[in-house]
């Protein structure tokens, strides 16, 4: 198991196994099939060469769901949760509109379904092979509150105006040394033009004809991303711009309002083509 963590290897042999973890530590001189041998010699290999657990196993937890990941999507990450809890904390359990635009595995929008059963939940993304995981992803958790369209962010919109819109788009520049560890993800849900900045402007300037007076836009960014993201924001007309930080302490996600004295129902048609937590 030369250059993989032990945890990472244990965690693949539970997936091969189907057996807990207090089994394998208690049975560890017990013996394998030829075959999961093989594939545990495989995905030790696969784990080695900088591929994501979550792409070798095929699950990712988030949000305690055990979500369906392939490389087509992004692998959901621990900060990211940040934006379904600043969503949750916004709003109470009366029925709501919500749009999760770029999903990917579904899992802002299916955490926030299994929280909020009375919600609405709308979840684009323009790929629809990411999309295939999403609905997968909603078919095993049994939701029904949740609808998939596929469309560029606000593009793929449709009816009335929502109370919020979140998304974590890419927002991690074309040199970013960062990317070099990312490698086996998918480029298109990391990188964007103008230093990162392209797509969360981009959903920023569009959101405001879908978010009903006084709805929230949450994004989630860079961790030296905030203080612009507020600039661009409040250029656009936003209000009570704020942004929080992750368990790490880092900038990670900003929440902001569209004014509760803006017009509402202006939708436009659809087209084709820092506060410590």
């Amino acid at each position: 198991m030369q250059g993989v963590a032990r945890l990472d290897a244990e965690v693949l042999l539970q997936q091969l196994t189907r057996h807990p973890r207090a089994h394998l530590l208690a049975y560890a001189d017990e013996a394998v099939d030829t075959m999961t041998a093989a594939l545990f010699r495989i995905g030790v290999q696969r784990r080695a060469a900088g591929e994501p657990l979550a792409y070798i196993t095929g699950v990712r937890e988030f949000w305690s769901l055990p979500l369906v990941v392939t490389p087509a999507v992004l692998v959901p990450r621990p900060e990211t949760e940040l934006l379904v809890e600043r969503c949750l904390d916004r709003f109470d359990s009366a029925p709501r509109r919500i749009a999760d635009l770029g999903t990917g595995s579904g899992a802002i929008a299916l955490a926030l379904a299994c929280e909020r059963p009375q919600w609405s939940l709308v979840a684009t993304d323009i790929a629809a092979d990411a999309l295939e995981i999403a609905a997968i992803n909603c078919k095993r958790l049994q939701l029904t509150n949740v609808s998939l369209n596929r469309g560029s962010w606000c593009e793929a919109l449709t009816g009335m105006p929502f109370d919020a819109i979140v998304s974590n788009p890419p927002y991690i520049s074309a040199d970013h040394p960062a990317l070099h560890s990312l490698q086996h993800e998918p480029q298109s849900a990391l990188v964007a033009a103008d230093n990162g900045f392209a797509d969360l402007k981009a959903i920023a300037t569009a959101a405001r004809q879908w978010l009903r007076a006084g709805g929230a836009l949450l994004l989630e960014h860079g961790t030296d991303q905030a203080h612009d993201l507020e600039l661009a924001l409040e250029s656009l007309g936003y209000v009570q711009v704020t942004c929080y930080q992750d368990l790490a302490g880092h900038d990670r996600v900003t929440e902001a309002i569209w004014p509760p004295s803006a017009t509402t129902g202006s939708v436009a048609p659809r087209t084709r083509s820092s506060t410590s937590r």
